[in-house]
């Protein structure tokens, strides 16, 4: 038999009085995925992950997780884990009496097993004997994190896990999220960093206004934007310049920008373009010193995807 889907809804509509925060949303997350969740504030983000964490219910449409169908709160199978809004801990206790409080109230005694485990792999060992009060918001994120693994999940679900991390903290978070996914495990995260959701994600879901702009590969998401801008360093600027106007597709900015004294171009233009360029300076023998977009290919693709639609209201 084929694998369930981790996360198939359809139609997903939420209402909170007459404020529509969900409408008619329909998402797939797959097995060993890891699925980025981003959108602009009040985009309804924060209520789609409650649902797939059995905080709440959908007022119509379809939800299955993991291959059940969902249709009240709290009724998630097992093997969900995860938070929204940060997880929540007991300040007075230690890292290891938290998590060994929430096995307990699990009723599963062998988790409690894994609680040393769990404490290493979100880089928190050194800190497992202090209390969670004097816990930075990057390192409550990451025991956050340790109580989700305790429960070995099928489907992960996190909001804004990179929230208050350091560059120690974020490669300990996504090494976890890496070696999950590749376990099979299905990650669904919601980020606000762009760069955040185009290192870890596979694929995406952009929500704006409650509504779906964009779901499925990122690489698809970037294509599909026709144009980019993007800053070339060259070893000869003057050069470039000139065959920069000569390649169709390509337009030249005025406001080009000066790094160490020496000029970088800004250019815009679709990726066929883009790569006649890049062959052009080859060709000439002018070094190619820096080449990358102002904004990332996700990021640009998500503003006009969000702005048409709101437009379209």
């Amino acid at each position: 038999m084929d694998t369930p889907p981790a996360v198939r809804a359809r139609g997903l509509t939420k209402y909170f009085g007459e404020v529509v925060a969900l409408d008619g949303v329909d998402l797939d997350v797959a097995p060993g995925q890891i699925h980025g969740l981003v959108g602009p504030n009040g985009a309804g983000k924060t209520t789609l992950l409650g649902l797939l964490l059995g905080l709440a219910v959908a007022d119509s449409g379809t939800l299955e997780i993991l291959g059940t169908p969902v249709g009240r709160a709290l009724a998630v199978p097992e093997g969900v884990a995860g938070f929204v809004d940060g997880p929540g801990l007991y300040p007075s206790m230690t890292a290891k009496q938290n998590l060994a409080a929430l096995a307990r109230l699990r009723g599963d005694d062998a988790q409690t097993m894994n609680i040393d485990e769990a404490i290493d792999q979100v880089g928190l060992t050194d800190v497992a004997d202090d209390r969670v009060r004097g816990f930075s918001l990057g390192m409550r994120q990451r025991l956050g994190l340790a109580a989700a693994l305790l429960t070995k999940p099928r489907l992960l679900v996190l909001d804004e896990p990179s929230n208050g991390l350091d560059p120690a903290g974020k490669k300990h978070v996504y090494g976890v999220l890496t070696r999950l996914a590749a376990d099979g495990t299905a990650v669904m995260l919601s980020s606000h960093r762009m760069d955040d959701v185009e290192s870890l994600c596979s694929d995406v879901t952009i929500l704006s206004t409650g509504r779906v702009a964009f779901t499925g590969p990122i690489s698809k998401l970037a294509s599909e934007d026709n144009e980019l801008d993007y800053r070339v360093l060259t070893s000869n600027p003057a050069a470039a310049r000139r065959l920069a106007r000569q390649t169709n597709g390509i337009k030249l900015h005025d406001d080009d920008l000066v790094h160490d004294g020496v000029e970088l171009l800004v250019i815009s233009a679709p990726v066929p373009a883009l790569d006649e360029f890049v062959k052009r300076l080859v060709q000439d023998d002018i070094a190619i010193r820096e080449l990358a977009p102002v904004v990332s290919p996700l990021e640009a693709a998500f503003l006009a995807l969000t702005e048409q639609q709101e437009n379209n209201e």
